[in-house]
């Protein structure tokens, strides 16, 4: 289940829910099997510099090598820019999880 985390200065005129959504069909796109992409969103009251910085964290698997990253990164960031309106700088970064990251539910 990947995650992503969007962090951005609040001077933007972004809808943070409906960039988390994008970042979700994209990666369904890339990797069908994929599953729920989690998402948060946090904007920065303080800032220095209007940015928006991306990261997206999957789990380690065969099909998703150098190539599939590459062109799941270059999708991300035309999706992603595609909520833009005004200049800023921009940051996307692709990561897989490490080999003791757990992810499961809770129901108590």
């Amino acid at each position: 289940m990947p995650h992503a985390e969007i962090k951005y200065s609040s001077d933007l005129n972004l809808d943070p829910a409906a960039v988390l959504a994008d970042i979700e069909a994209v990666i369904q796109r890339h990797d069908a099997g994929s599953g729920a992409c989690k998402g948060r969103a946090y904007p920065a009251l303080v800032f220095h510099h209007s940015h928006v910085l991306v990261e997206v964290s999957l789990l380690p698997k065969t099909h998703r090598d150098a190539a599939f990253m590459q062109a799941l990164s270059s999708d991300l960031e035309m999706a992603i820019k595609a909520h833009l309106s005004a200049p800023c700088y921009f940051s996307l970064n692709l990561a897989f999880s490490g080999a003791h990251y757990v992810t499961n539910t809770f129901a108590p």
